[in-house]
């Protein structure tokens, strides 16, 4: 199995990340709380955001895949990571999620439950309050 990405410390609190397959890069640096300049994503707040990214792309995914006719294009999730200390860490993640489209009531169903459950929201520890409310226009 193939790695699927190498991270190098760039120094002054910031990494590369680079995406083996792709060669996609992402800068990351410390939050301005913690020694930071705050100038790309936190680890952490990559973390949050992939919550958001994963429950977006496993809707779709499960909207192709099962034959449903639901289009989520255009949808987008509003992130709010809060943290802890005592250790340090992600304590909460609010999302928004706001659709611009209207959907049945068995498709909101279908949408909320598959963005609940994705691989990112199953593998958080269960410590992590994810707070998510859906918005539909």
């Amino acid at each position: 199995m193939a790695n699927t990405s190498e991270v190098i410390y760039l120094g002054g609190f910031r990494t590369e990340a680079v995406h083996l397959q792709s060669g996609d890069k992402i800068v990351t640096d410390a939050p301005k709380d913690n020694h930071g300049r705050g100038e790309a994503f936190s680890p952490t707040d990559l973390m949050a955001t992939s919550l958001a990214a994963c429950g977006l792309t496993t809707v779709d995914i499960l909207a192709r895949k099962d034959g449903h006719e639901i289009d989520i294009t255009g949808a987008r999730a509003e992130v709010l990571k809060v943290m802890a200390s005592g250790p340090r860490r992600v304590a909460e993640i609010h999302i928004n999620v706001i659709f611009n489209k209207s959907y049945s009531e068995k498709e909101k169903e279908i949408v909320e439950h598959t963005f609940k459950n994705c691989p990112v929201a199953k593998s958080l520890h269960p410590d992590i309050k994810q707070l998510v409310k859906f918005t539909y226009l």
